[in-house]
């Protein structure tokens, strides 16, 4: 059995295992600083650590296949996890989880089949699958807060609401602030970063590149690229979900439902 692989990833894995030095710097300045994360950054490292070695032996199985499916198995299974997690974040919406997974699917798909579409990118798992990790990645973070802003500003202006449903509003109209409020939040950070790309950071994709030894033209053409897909994605997942998060906060009557708003 050719056991040369695994030799490589072991002599690959020096450079890693060196730079747990600034982690143990971390570690130390928070026992002194009795902070009391030490055990949490050990953990963290330790689940990144393996996680990563983990997702690096499929990717390598995944890039040699031909068969499309394992580019969509691999998909729904980010699309799966995020969903779960932004649901976490939101976690008194009724049935959030399912709707951060769909919103999240919706606004991932529809960009990355225009970006396939385009001929931007080829597809093939070499391109699509860390193009997607980006997306879903962004869209789960913006989903997120999405769903839990608008259910805290509802909860907070019940009665501005209840009033306006009373005068004959729609669900829609009587949230439409909060909405606009909960999107603006969740999105300022995805568009904040777009404003300040390059001039404060050099995002992961373009360094990558260039530590790679791509030109620095040929990496912020990439990065410019990246940089849309995510506004777009987030966009469109976020708004997707007031959408369906909708019919969980009112009855059939167009009445707020109490009991999801009871919670703390």
């Amino acid at each position: 059995m050719d056991w040369e692989w695994l030799w490589e990833f072991l002599e690959g894995m020096i450079k890693p295992v060196a730079a747990l030095a600034v982690v143990l710097v971390a570690v130390i300045l928070s026992y002194f600083q009795k902070l009391g994360l030490e055990g949490e950054m050990a953990y963290s490292v330790f689940r990144a650590f393996l996680q990563l070695s983990v997702i690096g032996f499929v990717l390598q199985f995944i890039f040699t296949q031909k068969n499309a499916g394992w580019i969509v198995l691999a998909y729904l299974f980010m699309v799966s996890v995020a969903g779960y997690t932004a649901g976490q974040r939101a976690k008194h919406v009724p049935r959030g989880k399912y709707i951060a997974g769909v919103a999240i699917l919706g606004g991932s798909a529809v960009t990355m089949f225009m970006l396939v579409i385009l001929k931007v990118f080829p597809f093939t798992p070499r391109y699509i699958i860390p193009i997607a990790g980006m997306m879903v990645g962004n869209a789960m973070t913006v989903t997120g807060v999405t769903m839990k802003k608008l259910r805290d500003d509802i909860k907070i202006q019940m009665n501005l609401v209840e009033t306006a449903l009373a005068l004959g509003a729609t669900p829609r109209q009587a949230t439409l602030q909060q909405v606009k409020r909960a999107l603006i939040i969740a999105l300022s950070p995805v568009l904040d970063n777009a404003k300040t790309v390059g001039l404060i950071n050099l995002p992961g994709a373009m360094t990558g590149l260039i530590m790679g030894g791509a030109s620095p033209l040929e990496a912020i053409q990439l990065q410019i690229v990246v940089m849309n897909m995510l506004i777009g994605a987030s966009t469109v997942s976020s708004i997707l979900s007031t959408y369906l998060c909708w019919p969980t906060f009112f009855t059939k009557t167009y009445q707020l439902e109490t009991n999801v708003f009871s919670l703390d």
